[in-house]
């Protein structure tokens, strides 16, 4: 029914998505706010990035890009439902990085075997 939220970014099954973060393949972004956080814990090895920040911390152009969005890896996303992930997304594409994902929400990643840090 609202499949629209989630942009054009491509889906990524859960198990795929614990493999390549373990692996060191991929980032993890977590775009939830503080307070989601502090509710429900992180994804083991996910960087978090609110969406407040978004712009200034994922776009390579910025002086304040994190270190790790500027190697090419693939950019796995997630947030509560995988809405804001999708519409996030299709911002990342939109500023150059060439292999992004929307792994949906942290309930997909508990469903794919990863791990909570609380």
């Amino acid at each position: 029914m609202f499949g629209f939220l989630r942009g054009g970014t491509p889906r990524i099954a859960p198990a795929e998505a614990v493999a390549k973060v373990k692996a060191k393949e991929a980032v993890l972004l977590d775009i939830r706010e503080p307070m989601e956080l502090r509710a429900t814990g992180r994804a083991q090895g996910a960087i978090h990035v609110p969406m407040a920040a978004f712009a200034m911390r994922c776009d390579p152009a910025s002086p304040e890009c994190l270190p790790e969005l500027k190697n090419g890896k693939p950019i796995i996303l997630y947030c509560a439902t995988g809405a804001r992930s999708g519409m996030a997304g299709s911002m990342l594409t939109r500023m150059g990085h060439a292999q992004v994902f929307n792994l949906g929400g942290l309930s997909d990643w508990m469903a794919g075997g990863g791990q909570i840090l609380r």
